[in-house]
């Protein structure tokens, strides 16, 4: 295999890109002038640039090309009912037409917290803000006021948002051995925020109790994912969860789920699915119909200083909090999310894991689909994946082939995360999982002299 097969075949993908999607590479260069990167979001960037998305129905997308594709993508996994859900734009168009936001108390919010706290398992109450940044500040200063202690773990690799004290080993730092060192992840953030946090890698519960055991009158809590989203779709191991909920109880630490990603899982959220019940939890995505909504709750003795006649109350504002519009979509989307509805849309994921893991089998290429429920990662490798550090360093090994096997499905018709995440939606069948494997698997042929050629590891013999 030559060097100029592997070039050609990532600059194929490239250019077939390009000519499909001329008109926003068009839009690509004209927002460039008035917004750094040329959009106000990291998550949507890739190259050589995004498409430019005008409409969706259902689970498809159309391109301002008027390219067709189907979405996995659904938006980071808020999408559950895809675009413009009939009853999630009823609801929308119903509240509009009595206002967008009343700045005052509404029904529609009590309804909507009713339902959650129905729902939730660790919910006994809940507050409400406009994005997952929000919730998981929220959360952790709810622990910290609780316990009267400073510090919250997190893991390695795990993703609570854009809010100073988490940006920390956001990205593992593969070149190291042992235990993780805190890291500040972005340039900006006081050093001192580093003092309030500590790091332990994901299933590792010994570390976790070494960490707990030296420190414990210091912590207030623990906040992690479930099963790690940004961090490399790691699963926990079985019992890891639960052993986190005995250390925590041990050592009189809160434990907070980060269920932004989890939450469509189960009817109840991830914490439904293994029994687990967290003092607090931070949910949003699907919660707000499509619109920014994120939640925060737990138990009541943690969550009753939020009411403002509360002798040392905690202050919670927000200019938007609980607005109509929203809780009116949320609540109509919810509501058409129940336990028949999440059976299905895990099925389906299921198929599509089983359907790519047979198609990479197939391509001669040792990497694996992962994850449980409706949604689907990609380990860039075939060895044991234990942790974000494991995961992120099979996906550096792996270089441009995450990359160029996204826009290859993209040229064919199918839209997911970058990191090549899939997201199942209700609108979905059956039909449309088997077009992604077959796009896979056609998909894995263009790329497969750059697998040859620049990550041979990945070959099966």
């Amino acid at each position: 295999m030559s060097t100029k097969q592997g070039h050609d075949a990532a600059n194929l993908i490239t250019e077939t890109f390009r000519q499909r999607t001329h008109g926003s590479g068009e839009w690509d260069t004209r927002a460039k002038e008035s917004m750094p990167g040329g959009d106000t979001r990291a998550a949507s960037y890739y190259t050589p640039y995004p498409a430019y998305m005008t409409r969706g129905e259902g689970c498809f997308l159309y391109d301002y090309d008027e390219n067709q594709y189907i979405d996995f993508l659904n938006n980071y996994t808020s999408l559950i009912h895809g675009h413009a859900h009939p009853a999630t734009v009823s609801a929308i168009q119903e509240q509009a037409a009595r206002g967008t936001v009343l700045g005052s108390a509404a029904e529609v919010t009590v309804e909507h917290a009713e339902m959650l706290c129905s729902r939730v398992p660790s919910f006994d109450s809940v507050r409400y803000c406009n994005s997952g940044t929000e919730a998981t500040l929220l959360a952790m200063r709810a622990a910290r006021a609780f316990t009267g202690r400073d510090i919250i773990i997190k893991m390695d690799g795990g993703y609570h948002g854009s809010h100073d004290y988490v940006q920390l080993n956001m990205q593992p730092d593969t070149t190291e051995e042992g235990l993780p060192r805190p890291k500040l992840s972005s340039r900006g953030v006081p050093a001192g925020t580093m003092a309030g946090m500590l790091v332990a890698p994901f299933n590792d519960l010994g570390a976790l109790r070494d960490m707990l055991r030296a420190r414990s009158d210091e912590i207030a809590g623990i906040i992690l994912e479930p099963a790690l989203g940004a961090g490399g779709g790691v699963e926990p191991e079985p019992g890891y969860l639960q052993g986190v909920r005995q250390l925590a109880d041990e050592f009189d630490v809160l434990l907070i789920f980060d269920e932004i990603m989890t939450f469509r899982q189960d009817v109840g959220g991830f914490q439904a699915t293994i029994g687990v019940t967290p003092d607090l939890t931070s949910i949003a995505k699907f919660i707000g119909g499509g619109l920014p909504l994120a939640a925060f709750g737990g138990r009541k003795e943690i969550m009753a200083p939020f009411d403002p006649t509360h002798p040392m109350t905690i202050p919670h504002n927000g200019t938007f909090n609980g607005n109509n519009i929203t809780m009116a979509a949320g609540l109509a989307t919810i509501k058409e999310y129940e336990a028949d509805q999440v059976a299905r849309v895990n099925e389906l994921g299921q198929r599509l894991r089983n359907g790519l893991n047979a198609a990479f089998q197939a391509a001669g290429v040792g990497i694996r689909a992962v994850g449980s429920g409706s949604i689907i990662r990609i380990h860039w490798s075939d060895g044991k994946i234990r942790d974000a550090r494991d995961a992120v360093a099979a996906q550096e090994r792996a270089q441009e082939l995450p990359g160029l096997l996204h826009l290859e499905m993209m040229n064919r018709g199918i839209f997911s995360a970058p990191r090549c995440q899939y997201a199942i939606s209700t609108p979905m069948s059956e039909k449309e999982v088997d077009v992604a494997v077959d796009v896979m698997g056609q998909s894995l042929e263009v790329v497969m002299p750059y697998v040859q050629e620049k990550t041979p590891h990945l070959t099966l013999g």
